[in-house]
């Protein structure tokens, strides 16, 4: 086992000192209105179990529960595999929690690996990091995040940043809205404008397109894709509309009129010319442009992408593309939704342990698909595809997470069988994905905003479970619980579908639907 001195000590001595040292009550979970932290812990104590620490960051097993009770929501529900891969890929985030002299980082990978920066850090997984970690009691994580990406390297961004396709400012603008202040968002705004501008030089192109390599997407021996051609890919261009709205609404709140007008000017160009040129009417679908100007002759999962960042307009047209999702011969396997669509002749035909994206299923890829269809589902009522679709997805998703009869998360898997590809040891609790933000803003609902309503909308149906319960939820600076419970026996609280906020009740329906609540 290979213990890491960080910063010159050890904040993982014992889980008292590690929480004193953060600031961080022990007794923390006062927060919690409705379930008992306790009754969870068997399952730290199952993941701990046979456990091999190959690696050890700030917070070993040892002291996993003291940093996971003191830390996140927690939740329960009639299906202990939704439960238990709640808990476990919350377990498997703070394995990797690194202390630097800088403050907190996250990393993808456990063991070093040759392609990562300082601290082993990749900016690949970045947005996901920061998706996750905007659920935490504590911002440290998140903030520490921002600063080491944007200004950890002689008072810049870090060289590695650009490494590899992210949606950063977007990500910022969904972190400030979860912790309930949009305009104390500013304080990035100029490292993000100069991230975007950055970009623009590297990889934009005269009609306002960007390119990019499959490889620096971090997808890879795609069909569509190459390392050495410089193809206009859906990744990349999608996460700059997102950058580019976000800008202009973070610059909006903080008083900066022309700064905004400016990033709206470039997030409705780029939609306009996304609109026109990745979308192949034939298909039905968004795709690669070729560096030759002819579309890729193949349907990928990154076509969902412009779902996820707010590309698309509703009642157009383009919505028919979800039907591909749940067609057999498209995205839907037995074991997960693949990265390319099924019928195509090269599915799979790059062999296995190469980082393929040639249609295997990788979580990154289904992490981001789950949210795009999900923010389909809220905003397009013309979307073909039901709360029912998004929730057997989710499900699929939820029971890949398991190798060999223990819970497991790796690079991909086939789709068939629902075996990870075996990398080695750098596979093991790989943090490349998010799980948590599905389960709380897809399932349970919260649709984080800037203002100071709360607006819960569950992608669950109605009809499947008959309870469930998020509890000790931090959003806007108050400690929300979100419970249904269809007749009242399960939380005691009575029946329904109810929000509290700050174990003050502050909204009640009959049934499992929108709700919401001014935060008063």
């Amino acid at each position: 086992m290979r213990n890491e001195l960080q910063g010159g000590w050890r904040p993982w001595l014992s889980g008292v000192l590690w929480a004193c040292a953060w600031g961080v009550s022990v007794a923390g979970t006062d927060r919690l209105q409705v379930l008992d932290a306790e009754a969870h812990r068997r399952w730290v104590e199952e993941f701990n179990s046979g456990d091999v620490e190959t690696v050890v960051n700030a917070v070993p097993n040892a002291v996993a529960w003291g940093w996971l009770r003191d830390q996140i929501p927690f939740f329960d529900c009639p299906d202990a595999a939704v439960v238990r891969t709640y808990y476990f890929r919350w377990w498997v985030y703070r394995k990797h929690l690194r202390w630097t002299p800088t403050g907190w980082v996250v990393t993808e990978f456990l063991p070093p690996v040759s392609h990562a920066g300082p601290f082993n850090t990749i900016s690949c997984a970045l947005g996901h990091h920061l998706a996750e970690a905007r659920w935490l009691r504590d911002p440290v994580y998140g903030e520490d995040m921002l600063r080491f990406w944007l200004r950890g390297h002689e008072g810049g961004p870090q060289p590695h940043l650009h490494r590899f396709s992210q949606w950063l400012a977007a990500a910022v603008h969904d972190w400030y809205c979860a912790r309930g202040d949009l305009r104390a968002a500013g304080a990035w705004l100029d490292d993000l404008m100069a991230d975007y501008e950055a970009w623009e030089r590297e990889r934009g192109r005269p009609d306002g397109l960007f390119w990019q390599y499959d490889v620096q997407d971090g997808m890879e021996e795609s069909l569509s894709g190459s390392r050495t051609q410089r193809h206009v890919r859906v990744p990349l261009n999608a996460y700059m509309y997102g950058n580019a709205r976000a800008i202009a609404e973070m610059a909006r709140r903080a008083g900066r009129g022309e700064l905004a007008a400016a990033y709206e000017r470039k997030a409705e160009l780029l939609r306009e010319r996304l609109l026109q040129r990745l979308w192949d009417p034939e298909a039905q679908f968004f795709k690669t442009l070729r560096e030759d100007g002819r579309w890729a002759d193949v349907r990928e999962a990154t076509g969902f992408l412009p779902w996820a960042f707010g590309v698309v307009p509703a009642g157009r047209g383009y919505e028919r593309a979800w039907l591909e999702l749940t067609n057999r011969s498209g995205f839907w396997a037995p074991a997960g939704l693949t990265t390319a669509e099924r019928r195509h002749p090269r599915f799979r035909s790059h062999g296995v342990g190469r980082c393929e994206w040639d249609g295997a299923v990788w979580p990154f890829a289904t992490s981001q698909t789950l949210g795009a269809l999900a923010r389909a589902l809220r905003e397009d009522p013309a979307t073909p595809l039901s709360l029912r679709d998004w929730f057997e997805a989710f499900l699929i998703y939820t029971r890949c997470h398991e190798r060999r009869g223990r819970p497991w998360i790796g690079e991909y898997l086939d789709e068939v069988t629902g075996d990870w590809i075996d990398r080695g040891d750098r596979s093991k609790d790989y943090n490349h994905s998010t799980y948590a933000d599905l389960l709380i803003t897809g399932l349970v609902g919260v649709v984080p905003g800037a203002g100071a309503r709360l607006e819960i909308r569950p992608l669950l149906p109605g009809s499947v479970w008959d309870w469930f319960c998020l509890d000790g939820l931090p959003y806007h600076g108050r400690t929300v619980t979100i419970l249904w419970d269809r007749d009242g026996t399960r939380y005691g609280r009575g029946a329904g579908f109810q929000v509290w906020v700050d174990g003050v009740l502050m909204a009640r329906s009959e049934s499992l639907g929108t709700l919401s609540c001014e935060l008063r």
